[in-house]
């Protein structure tokens, strides 16, 4: 059984201890927060179910005391990356593996965006403490590394090898008006419309997978389009008027010899009428993988709850990525000090997932 810590009571964390606590292959041994109001309240008041006899803290050293196998960090995003580097740095020192979701340029750390003081106090940290650091997420993460480079390994060649993110975010109630310019006027440039920002942010996969298969890419470009609504849509965070963008399609291109070869595609829409003319799923909700080659290779996953909670897909997909995280933390820990990213991981096949 693998001792862990977990750093997070947000929106993945609360989904992710009570199954932590049920699991045969996991014990928890602490729980860290970042805010003051939740130090020292039942784990089990903050995910919203019995208490658990265990108090959540703000204290690093506490946590560290503990001794466990690994952290696992459901901590904020890439926007608040000295406060992630802090705190994971000084898990790894101690040498505590960490396996995270909150820096997803971290799913690739070679990629030349990642600027060096988000890499280097990582990297010095894992070399102190004999450690080693894994970051994954669904998007960038799994659904655009381990998918589409399993489904190549069955390919001869491959001509093109595209990973789609279709989703609706009519019930998310994370940001996307600044980053992405849904519910603002089309004139408005969102944070992501800027190429740099846009492959730092979600593009990491695509220099992993050109690593992967051997080959050197020209370049890395991007589109991105805009669809305005002449209709009121009604969402989870209030309304989108007429006039505002509500679904957005952005292309994140790896170039190889003057063709865009890797290619990652998202389509996020609000509201189930926008965007008509734009790619979907087979259902609503989909991440999808296609592969041009030989043989050709479609692939379709839709994250579902089918226990009566009524929660949505969004939310089962991040339950998934945190699971991932929690599950890769014994083959992290069999690995040598320092990053580790989905090529370094062997298959997870979920140990004390069937019982």
């Amino acid at each position: 059984m693998k001792r862990v810590v977990v750093w997070g009571t947000g929106f993945v964390g609360r989904m992710v201890i009570p199954e932590i606590l049920r699991h045969p292959a996991f014990e928890l041994v602490g729980v860290g927060v970042s805010s003051k109001e939740k130090a020292g309240r039942d784990v089990g008041e903050l995910c919203g179910i019995d208490p658990v006899g265990l108090p959540a803290t703000d204290d690093i050293d506490e946590l560290i005391a503990v001794g466990p196998d690994a952290l696992v960090h459901y901590g904020p995003t890439a926007a608040k990356a000295a406060d992630n580097i802090r705190d994971m740095s000084a898990f790894l020192r101690a040498g505590i593996d960490v396996c995270s979701t909150a820096m997803t340029p971290w799913v690739w750390p070679a990629m030349s965006l990642n600027p060096p003081m988000w890499i280097e106090p990582i990297s010095q940290a894992c070399e102190e403490g004999g450690s080693s650091c894994f970051t994954t997420g669904i998007d960038p993460g799994f659904a655009n590394d381990l998918f589409p480079m399993t489904l190549m390994g069955l390919c001869s060649e491959v001509r093109r090898v595209k990973a789609l993110e279709l989703l609706d975010y009519t019930n998310y109630e994370g940001d996307y008006e600044d980053e992405m310019g849904i519910g603002r006027p089309p004139q408005f440039t969102p944070l992501l419309e800027h190429t740099d920002m846009l492959v730092m942010a979600w593009g990491a996969t695509v220099p992993m997978i050109a690593d992967a298969v051997g080959i050197e890419l020209d370049e890395i470009t991007t589109t991105w389009h805009k669809w305005v609504t002449d209709e009121e849509v009604k969402t989870a965070k209030g309304v989108i008027n007429p006039g505002e963008v509500a679904a957005i399609n952005f292309t994140i291109n790896g170039v190889y010899k003057g063709e865009t070869r890797i290619q990652l595609e998202h389509i996020n829409r609000v509201g189930t009428h926008s965007a008509p003319d734009w790619a979907r799923g087979t259902e609503d909700d989909v991440y999808r993988i296609e592969i041009e080659g030989t043989p050709s290779i479609t692939q379709e996953t839709a994250f579902r709850f089918t226990d009566g909670s009524g929660r949505d897909a969004a939310a089962a997909g991040c339950l998934a990525t945190g699971l991932r995280a929690l599950n890769a933390v014994p083959y992290v820990n069999d690995l040598p000090p320092g990053w580790v990213t989905a090529l370094d991981l062997p298959l997870i096949p979920g140990v004390g997932t069937i019982r």
